[in-house]
């Protein structure tokens, strides 16, 4: 695992209801890859390569979109990248603090 992003997409929309059920097809797409994923009330973090990783947030602007109800979102995305070697695990990170 040479990577780790935090992804959170914002959908255009002024109705709550909307925004939950945008995000939740979004996160829907991001578990569906199988990899290490922290789901946050602001954001979602993801751990695994890093070439997979960008082509996941390309995808999930796009099934925010798909998911219809939006025309446009805004996605704000932290990426840790550590070409030789591995990065901090979100166990690492946060288990003592659950």
């Amino acid at each position: 695992m040479n990577a780790s992003v935090a992804i959170q997409v914002l959908p255009n929309v002024t109705d709550d209801e909307e925004v939950i059920r945008i995000v939740d097809e979004v996160i829907a797409y991001i578990k569906s890859f199988g990899l290490s994923t922290s789901v946050g009330p602001f954001e979602t973090t993801i751990e695994g390569d890093y070439d997979q990783l960008m082509e996941i947030v390309a995808g999930c602007q796009k099934v925010a979109i798909a998911a219809g109800g939006c025309d446009q979102i805004s996605t704000y995305v932290k990426i840790v990248y550590k070409p030789e070697g591995e990065v901090l695990s979100i166990e690492k990170k946060v288990t003592k603090h659950h």
